[in-house]
């Protein structure tokens, strides 16, 4: 059943490749059909799933280099199954949102399903060396995405991806070497690899969990390992920017989440030092959004901060703490992709993001401003979303292992609130008056298709947050089975 999720969007790609390159319309469809049967398809997987079991599920395997111990394996617990629902919406989603891209529109959607193949190949690989191929080809597609169809700074910004990226990916391919060294039998085996790591002193425990922190922190990111993300977002098209955001990201947490589970003895010896990371990264992030005038820039700002709450939530250790991380990875995603999905289709409209640029837009784009509105507040984390959930269970475990020196978090809520106030604001209220208003006072609302793209997410973000029950059941055994290692 993985397999063939995997293998269907590559399918979809070498599809649209014998498709002819100049009928755009006939191209689009083809991508949103397997976007959409790959979204089907993984949600089918719930029928084979059992929540109540805490190990991996599903699972397949097919020796790939004997000599070196690795083989081609997948499989999904509580944690990642609902990352590959996740990464399966937003590509579907995200190929909804493309309808504004008329310039090799083939070269686009293959990259597109090249890119949710190997998204997924990170969230399905239950072997080291096949989750560092998949991590790797998570560059390809995402460089000419935004070198080819981004904005008149997309080269640095493609560039400034990579390089981050893959000095990151140094330091974590070092530290998986030195764990593969230190497992049975020497093989690339998740399970066989976290038994041998768990017999290794605290010390060299501690440089390998450093070394992995390094290369899954630059992807989350977290501070001071973030500086590739505002360029990328505000350079990359919009619907590229609902993935990095929403998907891309919650790579680096979910990479983290097992070097915890493998590594526990750093995990807990710089308990302090991820505490202080999370912290630094929620004010750090929620500030320079507040700052930002380009929306863009001001979402991807405030992913930065968003992901600090994944960390706190890991850095608790402990069951609440990492249901916290667990149900921020979803709700983020969720949030995000519905903040980028409706900013770039605002920009398609008015060409423009500069805050300053807008007002009472809810004169001419009613559904706009309805969708947008439930955006920033469930980014805020209000009761009755997905975020307020997360955060919630992130705090409770972060009072219970550190007791009030987590209460700054709770700045950081009055931040985002100051910023997502600031922009409802400016975009809905006031009078029409910019050096655009002539423009702005005919500006056509959501279509259908688009529309449809924004109340799925905002759905999604609701219902969560109205009845959580569904995904905490399901995450809860795996989530505990974590825990259990830090308990005493």
């Amino acid at each position: 059943m993985l397999r063939l999720l995997l293998l269907l969007p590559l399918f979809g790609a070498l599809l649209i490749a014998l498709l002819p390159g100049r009928n755009g319309v006939l191209i689009r469809r083809a991508a949103l059909a397997i976007t959409a049967i790959t979204l089907g398809w993984a949600l089918w997987l719930a029928s084979a799933f059992d929540p109540s079991v805490a190990s991996v599920q599903l699972v397949e395997s097919h020796v790939w280099n004997p000599r070196m111990g690795s083989a081609f394996t997948l499989g999904v617990d509580g944690i990642s199954l609902p990352l590959v629902w996740l990464a399966t919406l937003l590509a579907f989603i995200a190929a909804l949102a493309s309808g504004g891209i008329k310039d090799k529109p083939k070269g686009y959607y293959m990259l597109l399903l090249l890119l949710e193949a190997a998204m997924l190949g990170v969230f399905m690989a239950r072997d080291w060396s096949l989750f560092y191929v998949f991590w790797e080809l998570t560059l390809l597609p995402l460089f000419f995405l935004i070198d080819r169809y981004g904005g008149k700074n997309r080269s640095r910004a493609a560039l400034n991806f990579v390089l981050y990226t893959m000095g990151g990916s140094v330091f974590m391919l070092i530290a998986l070497l030195m764990l593969y060294d230190a497992a049975p039998g020497h093989s690339f085996d998740m399970a066989q690899i976290r038994a041998g790591a768990h017999q290794l002193p605290e010390a060299t425990q501690i440089g390998l969990f450093l070394g992995l922190l390094i290369g899954f922190g630059v992807k989350m990111p977290i501070f001071p390992m973030h500086g590739w993300l505002p360029l990328a977002h505000v350079e990359a098209p919009s619907p590229v920017s609902i993935l990095l955001s929403g998907i891309l990201l919650k790579m680096g947490s979910y990479g983290l989440i097992r070097a915890i589970d493998t590594l526990p003895a750093a995990a807990v010896a710089l308990q302090g030092l991820l505490l202080a990371l999370a912290l630094i990264s929620l004010v750090y992030g929620g500030i320079l959004a507040w700052k930002q005038s380009d929306l863009k820039a001001m979402v991807a700002y405030s992913s930065v901060s968003h992901m600090g709450i994944v960390l706190l939530g890991l850095a608790a250790l402990n069951n609440a703490g990492f249901t916290g991380a667990v149900m921020q990875m979803v709700a983020h995603g969720l949030v995000a992709g519905a903040l980028f999905l409706l900013i770039g289709l605002l920009y398609e409209r008015t060409h423009t993001r500069e805050l300053a640029d807008y007002a009472s837009l809810v004169k001419v784009m009613p559904r706009f401003a309805f969708f947008t509105i439930l955006a920033f507040i469930a980014a805020v984390g209000m009761p009755g979303t997905a975020g307020f959930v997360a955060e919630l269970h992130a705090l409770i475990g972060g009072f219970a292992r550190w007791g009030a020196w987590v209460v700054p978090v709770s700045l950081t809520v009055i931040i985002s609130a100051a910023y997502s106030v600031r922009v409802i604001g400016r975009l809905f209220t006031g009078p029409i008056a910019s050096p655009q208003s002539d423009r702005m006072r005919h500006l056509p609302d959501l279509t259908r298709g688009e529309f449809t793209a924004a109340a799925v997410l905002t759905a999604g973000t609701l219902i969560i947050g109205f009845y959580p029950a569904p995904m905490l059941d399901l995450i809860a055994a795996t989530v505990g089975l974590y825990a259990e290692v830090f308990a005493s």
